[in-house]
């Protein structure tokens, strides 16, 4: 599912930050993205998971903007990627973070997050697919392991097609392919835009291709229906997730290779399974846990087999 006021030209490359400052960010991140899961599944008890990823892209294009526009030097969007910005927020941004959203209010939190995870290995099929990477043994091996894993966290109730958590599961699968897409595309652009211009130019991008739908979600919306326990949750994920961890994302990015930063996906669904646990009251199964366990060990060997 995630780049002076008046120079077109990227600022002077900033000193390299410590390994404990992008640790503490890395770490940060992690946090921001583990506990999207927690609140949404808060605020789809009382959003529709429609309105929800409306309300939340314009919320988070509304606080990029504030912060982009209260820089002193801020990178202005070049016309010609004007075009690359709309396809990319509605691949990063739209796809993304709306199948997460949709794909959350049929599954469970744990589901979601193994799901994700599979992401390295999609960026990899794609890459391929573009001819921009070779399959190595050890890719194909780390490919078929996380696979098989995402195959066992079906078979919890049987049969995968009798899974309550199917559907769920491939809408957010869908989310998964969408950011795959958008981090395969977008290096070039990514590689001239800091972190704040790329991510308010993404939100940006995707609150106005959901502006039209959004006015008719709020028309249709019961307001007085919504807790307050379902507007923080909104809110955190405009907030938490699609500005501060895109946003830390985007910014790591510039100092470390994409693998670095991706070996956070390996503690994610951990995290996730344990804020669950505590906040909504999930707990796992045997085989979810054994599934989680491939689709890690699978995304590591598939990761190592880049390099």
């Amino acid at each position: 599912m995630a780049s002076p006021a008046t120079a077109a030209t990227p600022n002077p490359e900033p000193p390299r930050p410590s390994r404990l400052t992008l640790a503490f960010w890395l770490l940060m991140m992690l946090v921001l993205w583990s506990g999207n899961y927690v609140a949404g599944k808060i605020a789809l008890r009382t959003f529709d998971p429609v309105t929800l990823t409306c309300l939340r892209l314009q919320l988070a294009a509304f606080i990029m903007l504030a912060i982009y526009f209260s820089r002193r030097e801020r990178q202005p969007l070049k016309l010609a990627d004007a075009w690359p910005f709309l396809y990319l927020g509605f691949l990063g941004v739209v796809v993304n973070q709306g199948l997460f959203t949709v794909g959350l209010n049929y599954t469970t939190s744990n589901h979601s997050a193994v799901i994700i995870a599979v992401g390295p290995i999609i960026i990899l099929l794609l890459a391929r697919a573009l001819k921009l990477e070779a399959l190595t043994t050890a890719k194909v091996v780390g490919m078929a392991i996380s696979f098989v894993g995402v195959y066992l966290l079906e078979t919890e109730s049987g049969s995968p097609a009798h899974s309550p958590f199917l559907f769920g599961d491939l809408i957010t699968f869908g989310g998964v392919i969408g950011f795959s897409a958008y981090a395969v595309l977008g290096k070039r652009v990514a590689a001239q835009y800091d972190a704040v211009a790329m991510n308010t130019f993404n939100c940006v991008a995707a609150a106005l291709l959901l502006l039209a739908i959004t006015i008719r979600q709020s028309i249709h919306l019961d307001w007085h229906h919504v807790t307050l326990s379902g507007w923080l949750g909104m809110i955190y994920m405009a907030a938490g997730s699609s500005v501060g961890a895109y946003t830390i994302f985007y910014w790591v990015l510039r100092y470390m290779t994409a693998s670095r930063v991706g070996a956070v996906s390996y503690f994610q669904p951990i995290v996730v399974i344990l804020l669950s646990m505590a906040f909504l009251g999930e707990r796992p199964s045997r085989m979810l846990l054994e599934g989680t366990a491939l689709v890690l060990v699978g995304v590591f060997l598939a990761e190592r087999g880049r390099t």
